[in-house]
């Protein structure tokens, strides 16, 4: 894996920071229903799981 020039990094930091953003929206979101349906229970746990993924490649980048 070839090492990133600080633009590509804060572009690649920008970019995730935005996911990351978008899907803690979604699962705030789905919270606020008063019952969810098993597939929104899924997809919370999904979002959940990809939203951890975005963080640790955040911190990543960061440290970097």
């Amino acid at each position: 894996m070839k090492e990133l020039s600080s633009s590509e990094k804060l572009e690649l930091l920008s970019k995730i920071t935005s996911e990351h953003q978008s899907l803690k929206a979604r699962v705030q979101q789905l919270k606020q229903q008063l019952s969810l349906t098993s597939a929104e229970q899924i997809e919370i746990s999904q979002l959940k799981k990809r939203k951890v993924l975005m963080k640790d490649r955040i911190e990543i980048l960061q440290r970097n």
